[in-house]
């Protein structure tokens, strides 16, 4: 959420990198909104000094033995219209906090302006492709020859897009969540398992609602949701609390399985494991000092990379133009790991900085070491990584030509040493 005073004192601004977007927003409407409550609240700050007047009127009146009959009335009236006031003034804030749910963050100056996807703008490449000898696979065929996933089961016991794991693919992918979290803690990162479910409140704090309800599985008997992503637990964890700045930043990486509805992807990705509506990811959460963010959403960058340098899988790093940055994002890097079958690079990882939009929503604040100064933090997170997208890649890319899998060397002690996946 933005703050509305920097919002009505910079409306130009706002207005200019909302458009960057491609978004659309009421700003005339919000403005006419705030307005009207600023004149209303001038007009009760005027009639709470009349009170304050008449009170001490009505004690000098009743120490000269006056009539104070009328005076008392002219005070209950100024009540009454305070009140009224009062009451207009939160109908107007509540829907005022409506509309600033819906306007996205601001997009940081540097970031490219572009209207979608195909102007996003390459930050750095690693490794080179592998040239095959013979014509490379798709993962599902590479998984159905080994008996490491199974599609159709998957689809029998819920509906399309969810998939079984089975035998060495179940294992993988355990291997590939452990591996992730085993490799982030060495960096720092405290691991964390939070629940799956979460109330309202989380989701409207990272963002996820209102503007995005219809992509959320949601428990209507008891007022829960599913997580999109461990980032809405992980950073609520923090919410209406205030933090200190001796314990800035907070790094956690914490694995979950995430659930989506995927709205509006028909037709897209309709086999393998690229677009699921229940899959695992090892997430990145961080909480950080203004002033911290920036060196942190590298860092943060860097961790996600180095899951794929140690694995062994070419990517690049993209970043993501104005009209492609998410709606709570101020900056994000994509990742994209190259699949073989496609002959292209496939995002498997987003790293963003939400700067306060986050932590006001959620009113995650710190203190700093003076003890005087109280604000908002900044919060990021980006995928450490997706695990179902890497099992992908790892087959893909380490395949052989007679249905066989190369387990990468970082992954071997994950996997009892195995050094070659076959039936």
């Amino acid at each position: 959420m933005l703050d509305i005073k920097y919002i009505i004192a910079n409306l130009d601004e706002v207005r200019a990198k909302t458009a960057k977007r491609g978004a659309e927003f009421d700003f005339d409407t919000l403005a006419k909104l705030d307005a009207e409550r600023k004149k209303l609240q001038a007009l009760n700050d005027e009639l709470k000094n009349e009170k304050n007047k008449i009170s001490k009127e009505i004690g000098r009146i009743r120490q000269e033995g006056g009539d104070i009959s009328e005076i008392q009335e002219k005070m209950r009236k100024d009540g009454e219209e305070i009140d009224a006031n009062d009451k207009a003034m939160a109908d107007i804030l509540e829907k005022m906090n409506e509309m600033l749910y819906t306007l996205p963050n601001l997009v940081k100056d540097e970031i490219p302006v572009g209207k979608d996807e195909t102007e996003n703008v390459l930050f750095r490449t690693w490794g080179e492709p592998r040239k095959f000898s013979f014509e490379p696979k798709a993962h599902w065929d590479i998984a159905e020859g080994l008996k490491m996933l199974d599609f159709e089961r998957g689809t029998k016991i819920a509906k399309s897009r969810f998939t079984a794991y089975t035998g060495m693919g179940a294992k993988l992918e355990r291997a590939l969540i452990n591996f992730m979290l085993d490799t982030h803690a060495k960096r720092g990162y405290t691991e964390v398992l939070a629940p799956y479910l979460v109330n309202a409140q989380a989701m409207t704090g990272t963002g996820q609602l209102p503007k995005f309800e219809e992509e959320l599985f949601k428990c209507e008997r008891d007022g829960l949701y599913l997580i999109p992503t461990a980032e809405v637990s992980v950073t609520n964890l923090y919410s209406g609390e205030i933090l200190s700045e001796a314990d800035l930043p907070i790094r956690h990486c914490s694995y979950s399985a995430c659930f989506r509805r995927e709205a509006g992807s028909h037709g897209k990705d309709v086999r393998g494991l690229i677009r699921q509506h229940q899959f695992n990811k090892v997430e990145l959460v961080k909480i950080t000092a203004p002033e911290d963010s920036e060196n942190e959403l590298m860092e943060l960058l860097d961790s996600a990379e180095n899951i794929l340098r140690l694995l062994g899988l070419p990517y690049r790093v993209m970043t993501l133009c104005s009209g492609d940055v998410g709606f709570s994002s101020a900056k994000t890097y994509d990742i994209e790991v190259w699949l073989p079958s496609a002959d292209t690079y496939r995002e498997i990882s987003s790293c963003s900085t939400f700067v306060d939009f986050q932590a006001r929503r959620a009113s995650i604040r710190f203190r700093r070491k003076d003890g005087k100064k109280v604000e908002f933090a900044h919060t990021l997170n980006g995928s450490g990584l997706a695990v179902g997208r890497t099992f992908l890649a790892v087959l893909e890319n380490y395949q052989n030509e007679d249905g066989t899998v190369t387990v990468p060397e970082a992954l071997r002690p994950y996997l009892g040493g195995i050094e070659k996946i076959t039936l």
